[in-house]
């Protein structure tokens, strides 16, 4: 059994039965493993621990899950992972669009849920690791006193800030940083970020964006690095210099 007791887990599901069987699955895991029932105890726990990375249900009593990972998406360092009844593509895309690592339907088994979240928990304590002590060999993007490191997934400010980016969010910047000039629709860059099809009325793209630009945009409402191009898309304009860690 493979030790990673740096990590501390929250289990957030209101059915007994089954937070009592994660517990327990994760604490033979090696996790240091908390629990509750809904949003409130969640928020009380998180208010006391540093919490790594929560395995939550989406049909939960009060808030839901899906309205919880709204709220979590500003705490850029905690991963997440769905494990819930709840099949429908809408959702399973909903939560990733919200910044879900994962989404896992029950019944679960065990040996997948528990492998998917050690994944998770490495990539997580890379992030947590000061940058001198990091593996050398990831790739990097510099841009503007700014760095996007591949492997963690993570963006680095000019005070070596660092911030954790979902996975739509990473792979829309990723794509800008690839190709610095180029103009990519909505179109585009939504296969990219989320492995689907533009939908009517569709604001995903434009929320990532704006997302995305807070991070590095002085004035997002006058952004100077990634410009909208009225009817086309969006570009990145400015210079790009790609390096191995």
């Amino acid at each position: 059994m493979e030790q990673t007791t740096n990590v501390k887990l929250l289990i957030v599901e209101d059915e007994v039965v089954t937070r009592q069987t994660l517990t327990r699955l994760f604490q033979q895991e090696g996790y240091e493993v908390f629990d509750a029932a809904d949003g409130r105890q969640m928020e009380h726990i998180m208010a006391q621990q540093q919490i790594d990375i929560i395995i939550m249900d989406v049909n939960l009593p009060g808030q839901s899950g899906l309205e919880l990972a709204e709220s979590l998406r500003e705490q850029n360092n905690i991963g997440l992972v769905f494990l819930t009844g709840r099949d429908s593509d809408e959702d399973r895309l909903l939560a990733l669009e919200l910044g879900a690592d994962d989404y896992l339907i029950k019944p679960y088994n065990p040996r997948e849920l528990t492998v998917r979240v050690r994944n998770l928990a490495r990539r997580i304590e890379q992030i947590n690791e000061p940058r001198e002590n990091q593996v050398e060999g990831s790739k990097q993007y510099h841009f503007s006193n700014w760095v996007l490191d591949c492997d963690s997934r993570c963006l680095y400010a000019p005070d070596n800030k660092m911030f954790r980016l979902p996975k739509s969010e990473y792979r829309a910047l990723e794509l800008f940083l690839t190709q610095p000039g180029k103009i990519h629709d909505r179109d585009t860059l939504v296969r990219k970020m989320l492995d689907r099809e533009l939908r009517p009325n569709d604001r995903t793209v434009d929320v990532a964006i704006r997302r995305i630009r807070r991070h590095f945009e002085a004035h997002p409402e006058t952004p100077n690095l990634i410009t909208t191009i009225h009817g086309e898309g969006y570009r990145f304009v400015g210079d790009v210099e790609i390096k191995v860690a």
